[in-house]
């Protein structure tokens, strides 16, 4: 299965100096206080003074809290893709690389978003206030998604009656329990049966 060129989140254009040492410090700041606080009770000046910077100089670098949040959540989501795009290139069919991409996107979001929990604090936000990042990284998803049942289609595994965007965005949406992080964290006692037996489902629908 042929991978895309890429596919990854973009990340955040960044403000004033590129010195990749102070972001990754401001960074490495953020997640201690975004684990000691959690993110909303966080602020930009608690930020300055952990570090021993002004506001005004972590302004330069990011223009708000949400930016450093971005980043932070941007390079996780990130690694999901990366391992997904991976999974999906190792399948010996399109059935196979369906499977591995289910697998493998419910897997690695329980490992990111849930053995890590800053990260899922700041994901839950960004999937529930719509930020850049979370938009991004669903609309990749379903791009990597039409691929592959694009791929199924012409080798003849899948049925080519139902329009592919349709197909898709149900697809998605069957696929959500157990990818995006704020259902993800209800249906974790589902797992992995759950998001299986999903698969298996799409799967039977998709037989042409």
């Amino acid at each position: 299965m042929m991978l895309m060129s890429d596919t990854r989140v973009q990340t955040l254009p960044t403000r004033g100096p590129a010195e990749h040492s102070v972001r990754d410090q401001i960074i490495d700041a953020a997640k201690e206080c975004f684990t000691r606080y959690g993110y909303s009770k966080t602020t930009v000046a608690d930020l300055a003074r952990e570090i021993g910077f002004s506001k005004a100089y972590i302004y330069r670098f990011f223009e708000s809290k949400q930016a450093i949040g971005e980043a932070i959540c941007t390079s996780r989501l990130n690694q999901i893709i990366e391992h997904t795009q991976l999974a999906i290139s190792e399948g010996q069919s399109s059935t196979d690389s369906f499977r591995r991409m289910a697998k493998t996107l419910t897997s690695r979001s329980v490992e990111l978003f849930f053995e890590d929990r800053k990260i899922h604090d700041i994901a839950a936000h960004a999937a529930a206030e719509h930020w850049p990042c979370a938009r991004d990284y669903r609309q990749t998803l379903l791009v990597m998604l039409i691929q592959l049942i694009r791929d199924g289609r012409e080798s003849g595994e899948f049925e080519r009656k139902t329009p592919i965007d349709e197909t898709c965005r149900a697809i998605f949406y069957a696929m959500m329990p157990f990818v995006e992080p704020l259902h993800l964290e209800r249906n974790l006692d589902l797992l992995p049966d759950a998001q299986t037996e999903v698969t298996n489902l799409i799967l039977r629908s998709l037989a042409p």
